[in-house]
């Protein structure tokens, strides 16, 4: 998937057809999905993440020999003006999840926990746009593909890693979503795995605190100060408790 600034034009770059420019943020397109026009497609492929080009498709690259009524005429060249502001690949996620457990099993852990990773990355994706639901959505899915256990103490320790990450995520997400009661559970299954984890510590007061349950709070709060003593949120959030 990539998230593009994109404008169309016809003539000679002078008739705007189509843009998202005006869109504070752009949402995330997948290739062939959403983004349909082979032309774009082929010279999306050959760009990276930050990068601007100009394209100048011909009519079999773009909208062919009927073109497309009323905007575009038939047998027209367009142009286009493209920036890419983020790529996130989704196929090799997409084909996994089309799976059945079973098969999904029977993967080497590596990719499996590359699809966590990426997964991960959509739900952050999603997170810094504002949009909570979604992005928790994610982050579950990533969970649930960690599910298996390992012989390997090497392995088991990947698979932890990488849980820790999606609990702190969910954790503040919910957080985000006033779902404090959640935000407390996540933060808890962080502080099973790595007890010493001032950011569940503090995950874990913050939900305290927006349950009025401030001795709750203030003990979590306190062992997160004590793990990081100048970390100013954690200060803060002993004041706002005070």
């Amino acid at each position: 998937g990539c998230t593009v600034k994109y404008s169309g034009y016809l003539g000679n770059w002078n008739k705007l057809f189509c843009s998202n420019g005006n869109s504070k943020y752009p949402r995330l397109m997948k290739l062939g999905k959403d983004i349909t026009l082979c032309g774009l497609e082929i010279g999306l492929l050959s760009m990276t993440k930050g990068e601007a080009a100009l394209f100048i498709l011909t009519p079999e690259y773009a909208y062919g020999q009927q073109g497309c009524p009323p905007s575009i005429p038939p047998n027209t060249t367009v142009l286009f003006k493209v920036e890419v502001l983020d790529f996130i690949d989704s196929e090799e996620c997409d084909a996994f999840f089309e799976l059945t457990y079973e098969q999904q099993d029977t993967l080497p852990l590596e990719k499996v926990l590359k699809v966590a990773a990426t997964e991960r990355e959509f739900g952050n994706y999603f997170f810094y746009k504002q949009r909570f639901k979604v992005a928790k959505d994610r982050y579950k899915r990533a969970l649930s593909i960690l599910g298996r256990s390992s012989s390997s103490k090497t392995e088991q320790s990947q698979i932890n890693t990488s849980k820790l990450l999606l609990f702190l995520n969910l954790s503040l997400t919910y957080l985000k979503l006033e779902r404090a009661d959640r935000a407390l559970k996540y933060g808890e299954l962080a502080l099973e795995m790595d007890q010493g984890n001032a950011k569940a510590l503090f995950r874990c007061g913050q939900a305290c605190l927006y349950m009025r349950e401030y001795s709750k709070s203030q003990d979590f709060l306190v062992r997160a100060q004590c793990i990081q003593p100048f970390n100013r949120d954690i200060n803060n959030e002993l004041k706002k408790l005070a």
